[in-house]
């Protein structure tokens, strides 16, 4: 199949957006210039152990890179380590972790393509698995491989060494994880590699067993670590800052108006496929006030929704944002809250959110017309609210006060 590339430094120019570490650059023009020589596409290889079921946009931004290389016309191989996930990625850890059934894997596996399908395309996507090249390899064949590297090397590894100094247990099975997903590459004659800021060693990795193995080395490009909601932690479902590809298209697009005005440009150049220049252009209309921030935002959250969703859910969720909001005035970033009683008196709402240090200064703000919910007025301090379970109400208080209630 023949591909209508751009040129290699505009292309390298559009790979390297948003990226932390680029290796290097003058091996990947080669690479590059002798793909548009030969018409052929370079396989780009990305590998995910499939230890859990569901993913966030956080585990999307390297997903999102690999489609901004589809696009170009490169081959994608997406890995699914079935085979490393039985021993268990050390990378981050600081105990040895569990290993998963192979039930486990498969089912993750199975949930995991499903969800990169919502960004990559399927007919241009080859989705491989290690254990159908590390199961084969012989007893002599991993003693060979191991022969490759010393434990200096792999001590030379962040985690590694800080367990060995603190005399944190390192079994030796964990020292053959790096190798396997080096040999990956080896298996697939890779290009280009990808993976997180976490993930650099192991991607090095397979740069030096490509050479020892008499392969020209692929490159490796990481990404960085998507901070959450917060704008200050990494995303992440313990954090509850984060935004579930699989979540409903009102949550997604919710959740993304929550995002800050400068966090939001972050996610434009880590989750969506506008180039460089045009990022560069939004914040500068923006900043001289060509654009306003909430547009921009809707825009985002568009967006998200349609790739995990569709148009017309995209379209639908604004459409209910602007009756919420817009139309009624409301700010479009509302703190949010769970309410684990069903029933519960307004002055006891208020003060249990904060909205009022006392029974009486609720009692005050109520009988001054201050407080109203879901834009009812309230004038009845003694209230009592019969909420059922998922039932969202959005809190006033005075003027500038509001928070998004959900009824557990």
């Amino acid at each position: 199949m023949s591909h209508q590339f751009l040129p290699a430094e505009e292309q390298l120019e559009i790979i390297k957006f948003g990226t932390v570490d680029f290796i290097s650059d003058q091996d990947f023009l080669k690479k590059l210039r002798k793909s548009a020589a030969q018409k052929k596409p370079l396989k780009i290889k990305l590998g995910a152990d499939p230890n859990r079921p569901d993913i966030h946009l956080g585990h999307t931004v390297v997903i999102n890179k690999l489609k901004v290389l589809q696009d170009l016309g490169h081959h994608i191989q997406f890995l699914i380590g079935d085979f490393t996930a039985l021993i268990g990625d050390p990378t981050g850890k600081n105990t040895t972790r569990p290993i998963l059934s192979r039930e486990e894997i498969d089912a993750n596996a199975k949930s995991y393509a499903e969800q990169i399908f919502k960004i990559l395309d399927p007919d241009k996507t080859e989705i491989v698995y290690n254990s159908s090249w590390l199961l084969k390899l012989t007893s002599i064949d991993f003693i060979k491989l191991s022969a490759q590297y010393t434990v200096a090397r792999m001590l030379e590894r962040d985690d590694f060494t800080k367990r060995y100094k603190s005399g944190t247990p390192i079994s030796i099975h964990e020292f053959l994880y790096p190798l396997c997903q080096g040999y990956d590459s080896v298996a697939l004659q890779s290009d280009l590699e990808l993976g997180g800021t976490d993930q650099k060693f192991n991607l090095l990795v397979g740069r030096d067993l490509q050479q020892s193995y008499g392969q020209e080395q692929q490159c490796i490009l990481t990404m960085p670590i998507l901070e959450g909601l917060d704008g200050v932690n990494k995303m992440s479902k313990s954090l509850d800052n984060y935004i579930g590809v699989n979540e409903s298209p009102k949550d997604i697009f919710g959740k993304t108006m929550r995002v800050s005005d400068e966090l939001m440009f972050r996610y434009y150049e880590l989750l969506t496929d506008m180039r460089p220049q045009d990022v560069v252009q939004l914040k500068a209309d923006v900043a001289s006030g060509a654009k306003h921030p909430r547009e921009v935002k809707v825009n985002l959250a568009k967006f998200l929704v349609a790739r995990f969703h569709s148009q017309a859910a995209a379209q639908n969720a604004v459409d209910e944002f602007n009756r919420i909001f817009v139309d009624k005035g409301l700010p479009d970033q509302i703190e949010e809250t769970t309410l684990e009683t069903q029933e519960i008196g307004i002055v006891q709402l208020l003060t249990k959110v904060a909205f009022a240090a006392s029974n009486g200064e609720a009692t005050r703000l109520i009988q001054g017309g201050g407080v109203s919910i879901n834009q009812e007025k309230i004038s009845d301090a003694k209230l009592k609210l019969n909420l059922k379970t998922g039932e969202e109400l959005i809190l006033k208080a005075g003027k500038k006060k509001f928070i998004k209630i959900k009824v557990k």
